[in-house]
């Protein structure tokens, strides 16, 4: 009858002492061997899904931070003066877009950082400058850098953004720090959420020996491979933790990269170290320029929506 009681058949069986002992020890010849073959198999299964991006480490848990400070973006209007200022102007890389406050604000619980198609004069030009931020007689793109320097800086912490990127040929959103001392690349330059040309990077630079020149411990990785247009549809999650003994960068909680501290000094010949001092954060949405591509062909306005950026450091010394 389904769902009975009673003793199975071999419940009724009685086995003599010597036939007991007999089965007990082939038991243990056939199961030894079988056990020291499945444990080599059993470790190497563990190690190979914890290559990087396969896991999140458990090296720090949850409850180990706090939070320090945020930004929900839940007021409308200008982004919180208190926290965030600007950049103006041309400012890096040969990029199109002059940087201006007026192209980010908040709304619905999200910072919008809007770059433009837009053609008007530039107040800084130079006729004949070698300089090519003056020697542009016009502005033809527009957009919006935020930054935290002066107002706020860390060392090690967990950082987090929630945000959704546009991946459109020609835009170079990226969510960065740098350090507070030295120029760049000796101040130290971590990439926590950079797009350009039809790929994701999670890149960590110091300098090289080279003046002007970074070291990169770089990854990149194909949007194409993520889901495309359909991917970058969606708000998804960027990651830091940043220690005393590594930084580790996160999409969605798979690791894009780790690079130990100690192996980040510069190669300038001082031995500086631009992780063992406090950043600060910048975002913005940057078009063209060195790496951005050629944005002729796309239409604008675009935008780099950001739900919330956040900052975790542990209650406790490491």
């Amino acid at each position: 009858m389904k769902g009975s009681a009673g003793p199975r058949p071999a419940d009724l069986i009685v086995l003599p002492d010597d036939v007991k002992t007999t089965l007990n020890n082939m038991n243990r010849l056939f199961l030894r061997p079988v056990i020291l073959c499945a444990v080599p198999l059993l470790v190497a299964v563990l190690a190979l899904s914890m290559r990087d991006g396969d896991v999140r480490p458990a090296a720090i848990a949850d409850e180990d931070f706090a939070l320090v400070w945020a930004d929900e973006f839940d007021q409308n209007g200008r982004p919180d003066t208190t926290k965030w200022h600007y950049e103006e102007g041309f400012v890096r890389n040969h990029e199109l877009q002059w940087y201006q406050r007026d192209n980010a604000w908040c709304e619905g619980g999200r910072l919008i950082i809007e770059a433009r198609r837009e053609q008007r004069p530039n107040p800084r030009y130079e006729e004949g400058s070698r300089d090519w931020r003056k020697g542009r007689a016009h502005i033809e793109y527009t957009s919006s850098c935020l930054l935290t320097r002066r107002k706020a800086s860390w060392q090690y912490g967990r950082f987090e953004m929630r945000a959704r990127i546009d991946i459109r040929s020609g835009l170079w959103p990226a969510w960065w720090t740098l350090g507070t001392s030295r120029r760049w690349p000796g101040n130290g330059e971590i990439d926590i959420m950079e797009y350009y040309r039809g790929h994701l990077l999670a890149n960590i630079a110091c300098a090289d020996r080279q003046a002007w020149k970074a070291k990169w411990y770089g990854k990149k990785f194909a949007t194409d491979s993520m889901g495309g247009k359909a991917w970058a549809d969606q708000f998804h999650v960027w990651r830091m933790d940043w220690t005393d003994q590594e930084i580790a960068l996160f999409l969605d909680d798979r690791l894009l990269n780790r690079v130990p501290v100690d192996s980040l000094y510069n190669r300038d010949g001082s031995g500086f170290n631009p992780f063992r001092q406090p950043h600060f954060m910048l975002l913005n949405l940057a078009i063209g320029g060195d790496n951005g591509g050629d944005p002729a062909g796309t239409s604008f306005p675009n935008r780099f929506e950001v739900d919330y950026v956040r900052v975790y450091q542990r209650k406790t010394a490491p």
